[in-house]
This record gives structure tokens, sequence and C-alpha cells, in this order.
């Protein structure tokens, strides 16, 4: 008998509906991953944009302070200034234009000039105060805290308050730099004079005399301690 034929099996193979699936996922993924990038890319420039702004600002702005500060500087000197102005409204014009720099930018400086135009306006309330938030500002500003000090003790001795110009004496006697120590010492042995105290007076003679042989005071200082008077020592250098 004739073998029967057998029909071979067909292999299964992917129908096209199943590659239009297929297909349609891999397109998914794609545009899920465009958009992740279009996004990080959005974020970033959002980035760059925000902090080359901030840059751009700041840059603005400290350009701004510098041009008010430098027309504070010549309006509070009186230079290149084609009319002079009387002093209290040459005060009071640098005093506005250093505020404006300020708030602009702060910076030690500036503040220090905001309390000193205050001081020449003989509003020493303010200038104390502005003097006062320098100090508590910039603690570690070794090159103007000694100004700031030796101003807030001279307030103090036109306000009458000695104790307290002795007090700030004391602080800008220990500041750090030296800047000034001799002027603490024999503004300090004056008011300890004044007031009666005549041995602690002279211990501040006696120290500045010892510790500062090149200091302008050293003649009135060495005076007081019944040594030569100035008068005697420029005689003596003519």
């Amino acid at each position: 008998m004739p073998k029967a034929i057998k029909k071979k099996a067909k292999k299964k193979g992917h129908s096209e509906p199943d590659v239009q699936e297929r297909l349609l996922d891999m397109k998914t993924i794609f545009e899920q991953k465009q958009k992740k990038v279009a996004l990080y890319g959005i974020a970033l420039l959002a980035l760059v944009l925000i902090v080359g702004g901030f840059f751009i600002h700041k840059y603005r702005a400290d350009q701004k302070a510098r041009e008010l500060e430098y027309e504070g500087y010549k309006v509070f000197y009186g230079e290149y200034v084609k009319q002079p102005l009387p002093d209290k409204e040459r005060f009071r014009n640098a005093l506005d234009l250093f505020k404006q720099a300020y708030e602009t930018r702060k910076r030690p400086r500036v503040l220090l000039y905001i309390a000193n135009s205050y001081y020449k306006l003989a509003e020493y309330d303010k200038a104390l105060s502005t003097f006062s938030d320098f100090v508590k500002d910039y603690p570690d500003n070794r090159d103007l805290l000694p100004l700031a000090y030796k101003e807030m003790a001279d307030i103090q001795l036109k306000k009458g308050n000695k104790e307290e110009a002795l007090k700030v004496l004391s602080k800008l006697y220990n500041t750090p730099g030296g800047i000034f120590r001799d002027y603490a010492l024999m503004e300090s042995g004056r008011i300890l004079e004044d007031e009666g105290k005549k041995k602690d007076a002279m211990a501040k003679y006696k120290e500045l005399t010892a510790e500062f042989k090149d200091s302008p005071f050293y003649g009135e200082a060495e005076a007081k301690l019944g040594g030569k008077s100035p008068l005697k020592l420029k005689k003596q250098v003519k």
C-alpha cells in the first residue's frame, strides 16, 4: 500500500499585527525618551538663564554701586566740582550718594563713609549708631575697624560721655593691627587725668613712651611724665 503522505506543519511566524504592535511600542519608547531629553534640555537652559541673569544683574549692580561711590567721594571731598557747595549741603549730598551705593551693594568702606557724613553734619547720634552697625557687621575688618572706634570715641567725648569714650578707646587699643593704639593711650590718659585719676593717667603715658617712641604723641606724653615739654623738644629740633 502506498505510504500516506504527511503534510509538513507550517512554522508559526510573526503575524503582521504583531510586528505592527512591536513597532508601535518602540515608537512610543523613543518618543518618551525624546520628551525626557527635551525636558532635561529645557531645565538646563532655564538654569543657565537663571545663573546668567544673576551674574548679569550682579555685574550691573556692582557697576552702578561703583559709580555712586565715586560720585559720593567726589562730593564728600569737594573734588572735580565746577561749583563748590557749602559744607552742610556737600556732606548731605555725599550722604545721599553713599546710602544709594550701600543699598545697591553693601561694602564696609561705604558704610564707614555714611557714618562719617553724619559726623560731618554734626548728627552725632546717627553717626554713632552707624559706626556701631559697622562694628557689628564687619568685626574682622582690621583695616577700617580702628577708624570706626576712633570716631566713636571722639563722638562720645563731644557728647560728654567720658566713661563710654574710655570703653571705646580700650577696644581701639585691643584691636588687632596696632593702628591708633598710641592715640588710644594718649586720649585715655587725658580723660583719666581730667577725672582726677592721675595715677592711671600716668600709667597710660608711661606705656606710650615705652612702646611708641615714634608716635606724634610721644612728646606730650613725656612732658606729662615730667620730662621735656613739647615746646622745648621743638626748639631742640630747630
